[in-house]
């Protein structure tokens, strides 16, 4: 099921997407860290779980209307798309 409306590709494409964000702001709280940026940090640190929250999310929507082979195969569809 390749549908753009609802499908397992828009749902895998979104989690990617959420995950992506979550990586770069552990990154820039990382970053501020060591320049002794606590606070700004920490609002990173929130950004970057919130991200994940969402992930998790969709993800486990999906998990709970497609068949876990069909959801492993849009993903790593999205994953080399992104590699391309």
């Amino acid at each position: 099921m390749d549908l753009l409306d609802g499908g397992t590709r828009m749902g895998m494409e979104e989690v990617v997407r959420q995950l992506r964000m979550a990586i770069h702001d552990a990154q820039v709280a990382f970053d501020c860290i060591g320049l002794g940026e606590v606070e700004r940090a920490h609002n990173r640190m929130i950004t970057a779980k919130a991200a994940m929250d969402a992930a998790e999310t969709v993800l486990q929507h999906d998990l709970g209307r497609f068949p876990l082979a069909e959801l492993a195969g849009e993903g790593a569809k999205v994953m080399a798309a992104i590699g391309d």
